[in-house]
């Protein structure tokens, strides 16, 4: 199964933010399974950076962001994914309209963000953690 998370759920595993993060990780740690490949994106990457500089500082950012790059599948932001998010007028926000067309074009079957009413506009099923891991 090809899974996209969204930047929250990163950041919740990152700065260590309960209560999400005991499910947060576990998502995350689906990359190590074989059933599963695990996507974010450039942009995801870069918020949770942000986040994480904000509490751990810029060298261990650095490091986090490293392991989870090794760890996950990286889509790719390209002037597809723009256009994709230009054209959709029911796409109010654009950050969410990137990741979206991103988890797209990597063919993933489900996004998973604590912000679901952000996508609204999704034709494939967008879960928060807790209700993606019960699930599956």
């Amino acid at each position: 199964m090809r899974v996209f998370v969204d930047a929250n759920v990163i950041v919740a595993v990152l700065n260590r933010q309960y209560p999400l993060f005991p499910y947060a990780a576990k998502i995350l740690s689906l990359a190590d399974n074989s059933r599963f490949r695990v996507y974010t994106s450039p942009i995801c990457l870069a918020i949770a950076f942000y986040f994480a500089e904000k509490k751990s500082g810029t060298l261990r950012a650095r490091e986090k962001i490293a392991l989870l790059s090794r760890k996950l599948d990286i889509t790719t932001t390209d002037v597809n994914t723009v256009l994709s998010t230009v054209r959709n007028t029911a796409v109010h926000d654009f950050e969410d309209g990137l990741e979206y067309y991103a988890a797209v074009q990597s063919s993933c079957q489900i996004i998973v963000s604590e912000d679901v009413s952000d996508f609204y506009f999704s034709e494939i099923p967008v879960q928060d953690c807790e209700t993606f891991l019960n699930t599956i």
